[in-house]
């Protein structure tokens, strides 16, 4: 025919042998597993044989990841801390806190005072009205002071990160208001020494 070409096979070059063209045989060499034997091996018993060990080492687990956390919290390891207080701009909030005098933190001391003076003095006395107009005097001071602190927090958070995350003010104004030595994390700055 002139149009057509019988198909025959090429015709090999002498320099190869023939072993070469026998490749390696297709397929993955084993059978797939059965579903029902995949299940099996996937199982788990939902109760642990030994319930008795299984709760001890729970109970380790959790006792050395809150071993884990309170040491972060006093040497400010931000790996091991709870997410609340992870971050730069979270740190950044608690060394500008914590380099500042804060009326806050002497807030619970008053109140208790208060409390203790209005027990002693007589209710009928006078002195009462000066004891919670005094009071009232201080917590005004308190909230004046934090407001100033939040306002000056935001600001050079803004300028040193830009956008301020959601709930950083509110988290250094809260540390405000806690008495230095019970604050965790730990204060890792001396009061003046504010960040730059």
């Amino acid at each position: 025919m002139v149009f057509g070409r019988k198909n025959e096979p090429a015709a090999e070059s002498p320099g190869q042998p023939e072993e070469q063209n026998a490749g390696p045989a297709v397929g993955k060499g084993a059978p797939t597993p059965r579903r029902k034997d995949q299940e099996a091996a996937r199982r788990r018993p939902l109760v642990p044989t030994d319930r008795k060990a299984s709760k001890a080492a729970e109970r380790q687990a959790a006792a050395d990841e809150r071993a884990r956390v309170r040491r972060a919290l006093e040497t400010g390891d931000e790996r091991h801390m709870p997410w609340r207080d992870r971050g730069p701009q979270k740190r950044f909030a608690r060394d500008f806190v914590d380099a500042r005098f804060n009326l806050g933190e002497y807030l619970m001391f008053a109140a208790l005072i208060f409390v203790v003076a209005s027990f002693v003095v007589p209710t009928d006395s006078v002195s009462q009205v000066y004891i919670l107009s005094a009071f009232w005097v201080v917590f005004l001071l308190v909230f004046a002071d934090t407001f100033w602190l939040s306002r000056r927090l935001k600001k050079r958070l803004a300028a040193k990160f830009g956008d301020v995350e959601r709930g950083t003010v509110w988290y250094g104004s809260m540390r405000a208001l806690q008495f230095r030595p019970l604050r965790l994390p730990k204060p890792q700055v001396k009061r003046g020494a504010y960040p730059s």
